[in-house]
Order: C-alpha cells, then sequence, then structure tokens
C-alpha cells in the first residue's frame, strides 16, 4: 500500500480513525496524551531526585559566587601569580561584583525551580 504523507491519518482507507466519529477519535487521542505525561513511581522519584539536585547545585553555586569574590583566596591564588594583569582585573570591583550577582541570579533560579515544581494529578 502506497501511502500519501500529505493525507491526514483519519482520511486514509483502512485506517481504525476513519471508521470512529470525530468525537471519539478525539477523546481517545486527548486521553493517551494525557496518559502518555504521566510518570510512573520509579520515573517521578528519578524527576523529584533531578530537581532537588538542581536545586542543590544552583543553590552552592550561588552561595559560592556570591561569598568567594569577597575573600583573599579570589585573587591570592597560585593560578593568578604568573600574570599580573589578570588578578588586577579579577580583583576590580566591577568583577568581583558581576560574579556576586551571577550568584543572586543562580541562587534565584535554584528557588524558582524548587516553588514552582509540581506534579501532575491522577484522576
Amino acid at each position: 500500500m502506497n501511502a500519501d504523507p500529505n493525507i491526514p491519518l483519519n482520511q486514509m482507507p483502512g485506517s481504525l480513525r476513519s471508521e470512529l466519529p470525530r468525537s471519539t477519535a478525539a477523546l481517545e487521542t486527548s486521553s493517551q496524551d494525557s496518559e502518555s505525561n504521566r510518570y510512573t513511581g520509579l520515573q517521578l522519584w528519578m524527576r523529584r531526585l533531578a530537581v532537588l539536585m538542581f536545586v542543590f547545585l544552583c543553590a552552592t553555586a550561588g552561595v559560592l559566587l556570591v561569598i568567594l569574590p569577597w575573600r583573599p583566596e579570589w585573587t591570592d591564588n597560585h593560578l593568578l601569580l604568573g600574570s599580573p594583569w589578570l588578578r588586577a582585573f579579577i580583583s576590580s570591583g566591577f568583577v568581583r561584583g558581576l560574579c556576586s550577582g551571577l550568584g543572586l541570579l543562580d541562587i534565584w533560579i535554584g528557588f524558582w525551580e524548587a516553588v514552582h515544581y509540581h506534579e501532575e494529578r491522577r484522576y
């Protein structure tokens, strides 16, 4: 059988959907979509764990980016000893403020994800 890809599925000859009334086919499609979007037990716990890890990672990185630029370890480390111009750039207030601002943004993203996490209700 040669099927034309431009013909909708419910109008194809020999299709099961062409024999169903339109309302029944629509209900069947919507129920299949809602069932495919639901998580099973293990998938639900894996999703919860992934959200928890993401929130923890965002909060940790955010706190480090807020606090670390204002500590002496930010400029007094062995990575910056070889290039004084990079050390001067890193120790400028603009770069420190930019890193702290990114840290606050990271904390905000983590808490936003935690607050707006929801699971689908099962009916």
